[in-house]
């Protein structure tokens, strides 16, 4: 959860940075002048949009690695870090896709994510809590969830879509602006002080609109994720897997936990839930249980 969290924030932190660049530079004063080209405001902000999203995605391994202070098991020195590192070898060329880098992070909450830029170029990561509160079979679901995220591509085509939303964030924010200071201001050409104000503060607000359709899908790839890690390890196993984690964090140790969906109550409903990037586990749960009967 930590982990898209940490994506949604670099992107952004990038976003920001490349509006205060365009500005310093006069990108936007040149395509003001200009008329305004819809068309090249279009092209630029698709350039900057994607490649806000697609640095972050770059950046995911290393930012996880930092953020996270993962422990990459590079050379395995006991039993269980040998069991690990085969045990995510099994499930990675069932999953169909390159071996991951593995790591341990000190937590003790039970968490897990993968992270990376393509199928094979992965990392893997479990906190020390999911170590010692799980049994091996949980651990074996709770790895098969990651790896299907790996396997579906699930980071390339979240990126793709927070390219997409930052496009038209970035679009819509310098129309905003230039009506707005065409407005108060009465220029004719829409470059007045309430200009670049207006684009940051709609940037802001389009922004935040723009990632609940990011968490949207966020929520969605949790329940694929999950019916892959039942595949890989087995149904009863997921579910027990989701069930520790339900026992795990409640009661929640603070209201930090909401924001990710790691809970069910309340929270779960109304305006908060668009900013979720995980279903509530109750509703996991429920989900595999539906499934057919193998």
């Amino acid at each position: 959860m930590k982990r898209i969290f940490l994506l949604v924030v670099t992107n952004l932190a990038v976003l920001a940075v490349l509006t205060i660049v365009a500005h310093l530079i006069g990108l936007d004063r040149w395509l003001q002048v200009r008329g305004s080209s819809l068309d090249a405001l279009l092209v630029v902000a698709a350039v900057f949009g994607f490649g806000g999203a697609f640095i972050s995605l770059l950046m995911s391994k290393w930012m996880a690695r930092n953020a996270m202070g993962v422990r990459v098991i590079r050379e395995p020195t006991t039993a269980n870090e040998q069991w690990l590192v085969g045990l995510v070898a099994r499930l990675a060329h069932a999953a169909g896709v390159g071996m991951p880098e593995v790591g341990v992070f000190d937590s003790p909450q039970p968490n897990a994510f993968a992270t990376g830029y393509s199928r094979d170029s992965a990392l893997v990561a479990v906190s020390t809590g999911l170590l010692a509160a799980m049994n091996e079979q949980e651990i074996e679901a709770v790895l098969g969830h990651e790896l299907t995220h790996v396997a579906n591509g699930d980071m390339v085509t979240l990126t793709l879509i927070q390219g997409v939303v930052n496009t038209f964030v970035i679009f819509l924010s310098r129309i905003i602006g230039n009506l707005v200071d065409r407005t108060l201001f009465r220029s004719e050409d829409g470059r007045g002080p309430a200009y670049f104000l207006s684009v940051i503060a709609s940037q802001i607000l389009l922004g935040i609109l723009a990632n609940m359709i990011v968490m949207a899908f966020s929520r969605w790839r949790e329940f694929r994720a999950d019916r892959g890690g039942a595949h890989l390890a087995g149904v009863a196993n997921m579910i027990a897997a989701l069930e520790e984690l339900k026992r795990a964090h409640e009661p929640l140790p603070s209201h930090q936990f909401a924001a990710f969906g790691i809970t069910s109550g309340p929270v779960a409903r109304g305006l908060q839930r668009l900013f979720m990037s995980h279903p509530p586990l109750d509703e996991r749960i429920a989900a595999l249980r539906a499934l057919p009967a193998a």
